[in-house]
């Protein structure tokens, strides 16, 4: 059984304090509050519970300042204690789409969907179902933010990196759609408070 070391925020808590923190205490992270975290991240919805989400999880250094050098030198990849990379692999899905299916189902009810499921992707490029794909992992994103968050831990969602390098320092598959770098640990710094919009911009009532 996981033990989580961290004080548990809730939900509204979790969501009114997270910040996009560029600057962590220089310590390791608690690995059951890590693993923890990406569990909770793992319970995301998707469509037909695709679960495209897959993690690559870094905290060796000299690999994270590699990473830097491919997210354009930015210095929260090698700041933090540990760094979550978010991609999606949708061939990885349609290889072993069987899996993806609730077995309460039953076997027949579940070889025909799978079939269904697969034969609905056949006729796209393996670019476009990534990018399917992509969007559901965006799903899971926000989960990872807010479970890191939970457990007064922080982040900074980050898209600014080069894909290919980053595939290929982490030796992902080419077809891999990378959907967000994700540097975890608390924070040394406090952040900027929330600047959003009004519901009065953002909201139609009908």
């Amino acid at each position: 059984m996981t033990t989580v070391t961290s004080r548990v925020l809730d939900t509204r808590e979790a969501i009114e304090t997270r910040r996009s923190i560029r600057k962590f205490v220089q310590e390791p992270l608690n690995q059951d509050d890590l693993r923890e975290i990406l569990r909770l991240t793992s319970l995301a919805p998707s469509a037909n519970n695709v679960q495209t989400w897959r993690f690559a999880v870094v905290q060796n250094k000299d690999l994270q300042e590699k990473l830097q050098e491919a997210a354009y030198n930015q210095g929260q990849v090698s700041n933090a204690p540990a760094v979550i990379v978010l991609y999606s692999d949708m061939e990885d899905v349609l290889s072993n789409v069987h899996d993806i299916f609730h077995p309460g189902m039953g076997e027949e009810q579940i070889k025909e969907r799978a079939e269904r499921f697969r034969a609905s992707f056949e006729g796209q490029s393996v670019e476009e179902r990534g990018a399917w794909a992509n969007a559901q992992a965006n799903i899971a994103l926000g989960y990872l933010l807010i479970a890191a968050r939970s457990l007064g831990y922080d982040t900074v969602p980050m898209l600014g990196f080069d894909p290919q390098k980053v595939r290929d320092l982490l030796g992902l598959p080419a077809h891999a759609h990378i959907t967000a770098m994700v540097p975890v640990g608390k924070r040394a710094e406090e952040g900027f408070p929330h600047h959003r919009h009004g519901l009065d911009r953002l909201v139609r009532w009908y």
